[in-house]
């Protein structure tokens, strides 16, 4: 799981241009929108698309991506649960 949430990491960095930040910053159960890293909804939908390109996972109940996308680790326990092998 500790590989999964750093691979999480460097591709959330890469995907939302944070340049600014490294892996060390974000914390595994930090929120990642509001008060945490402080995302919007742009992106949420680079998150989604995130999932379904490199974890082959499509959120089908938009409500849900609130829980999926709350940290890094609430993004690797969804991937681990749904991740098709």
């Amino acid at each position: 799981m500790a590989e999964l949430t750093e691979k999480l990491k460097k591709e959330i960095i890469e995907v939302l241009n944070l340049e600014d930040l490294e892996t060390d910053d974000i914390e595994n159960n930090a929120p990642l929108f509001g008060d945490g890293l402080g995302l919007d909804s742009i992106d949420a939908l680079e998150l989604i698309v995130l999932l379904e390109k490199n974890y082959g996972i499509k959120l089908e109940d938009p409500k849900e991506g609130k829980n999926v996308f709350y940290s890094v680790q609430a993004m690797a326990d969804y991937i681990e649960k749904n991740q098709k092998n």
